[in-house]
């Protein structure tokens, strides 16, 4: 299945529990938005533009659980919704570009009916959805010619089809790598706290048959300065419109260490991920997650935290552009300088999506 789907014969949404992997495989069921919302807040679900999809299906249950009889009442009633919605995590921009989306879906002048705005913000929320796995493949395309016979890859965090609706971001384009015969190599950091490389993307690399080995994140400079990596991929939560990349946290040193060392970087980043209306990475919220994610630990079965910890736990940190090789996109591999080129991919195809 899907990471996230609408189950169109109980008209609920439904997304793999990604916390239980990867010793369970188990679907969770949500048939009201308040529960999309705990979703994506306890990370049943997470990476950019899966937050962005279960947000837009979150959308379409709000409309199909409102009770208004008008066309007013009932977009009151989506607006609520966005602002619970919106108040789950503050840096992955698909969620709000997702929302948004499903707003101005709800709110065409055209649409008079209450059961016509209902089933347009469903409609919006599948092609969403349904755009993503395009999106995701044609990045992984962009960004598999970067790749050469026999590379090892690193990869941080987890932007493979549990990231997305399906397919992946950066995960996405190694999986295209490895489906091409390239005889690739992966070196998974493990991406502390919540170990989503540890969990997630080493468990997808079992599913996709992609030769890998799980390292620590402090291990990364090691490897890269042992020759041991010919290229890095990382995703986007959010890129700024000078082509700075707020990702997972860990990611800027890797990018510090790349540039040292004479390594191409890559993030991989939908266009949908980047904003332009924030001119660097310094305007990019940074979410502070629950101390529990670093304290509630254990070594041979005892605790390695002292109680009373005092804990810094940032979820993102920002790559300046200088750091950046090339931003993958579904455009293109967009090169420096970002400015100009970035924004360019951005509103073409933003204009593709608005001629259809």
């Amino acid at each position: 299945m899907r990471t996230v789907e609408w189950d169109y014969g109980r008209n609920l949404v439904k997304m793999i529990d990604q916390r239980q992997l990867p010793g369970v495989f188990e679907v969770a069921e949500f048939s009201d938005y308040h529960g999309v919302a705990m979703s994506i807040r306890e990370m049943y679900i997470r990476g950019a533009p899966a937050i962005g999809a279960a947000a837009a299906f979150g959308m379409a249950l709000a409309a199909r659980q409102s009770n208004a009889s008008n066309r007013a009442a009932l977009l009151n009633d989506l607006d609520t919704a966005a602002q619970i919605l919106r108040a789950t995590r503050p840096t992955a921009v698909n969620l709000f570009w997702g929302i948004e989306r499903m707003l101005r879906a709800a709110k065409d002048e055209n649409l008079t009916r209450v059961d016509d705005i209902r089933q347009a913000v469903l409609v919006e929320a599948q092609q969403l959805a349904d755009e993503d796995v395009e999106i995701n493949q044609r990045m992984a395309r962009h960004g598999a010619a970067l790749v050469k016979e026999g590379d090892t890859i690193l990869h941080h965090c987890n932007t493979g089809s549990l990231a997305t609706v399906d397919w992946g971001t950066a995960l996405g384009v190694i999986r295209m790598a490895n489906e091409q015969g390239k005889n690739i190599h992966v070196l998974l950091d493990e991406t502390r706290p919540r170990l989503q490389g540890a969990s997630l993307s080493a468990w997808e690399c079992e599913q996709y048959n992609i030769p890998y080995t799980l390292i620590v994140d402090n291990a990364a400079g090691h490897y890269m300065r042992t020759g041991q990596v010919d290229i890095v991929f990382v995703g986007s939560d959010r890129t700024a419109a000078n082509g700075d990349v707020a990702n997972k946290i860990g990611t800027y040193k890797l990018g510090v260490v790349a540039r040292e060392n004479g390594i191409p970087f890559f993030p991989v980043v939908p266009t949908s991920t980047v904003d332009l209306t924030l001119p660097t990475g310094d305007d990019i919220p940074i979410e502070e997650r629950d101390s529990a994610e670093v304290t509630d630990l254990t070594l041979f079965g005892r605790p390695v935290v002292p109680k009373g910890a005092k804990v810094g736990n940032p979820a993102f940190d920002v790559t300046p552009y200088k750091y950046v090789t090339g931003i993958v996109t579904e455009h293109s591999v967009v090169y420096p300088p970002y400015s100009i080129n970035l924004r360019r991919a951005v509103e073409e195809e933003q204009a593709k999506i608005g001629k259809k």
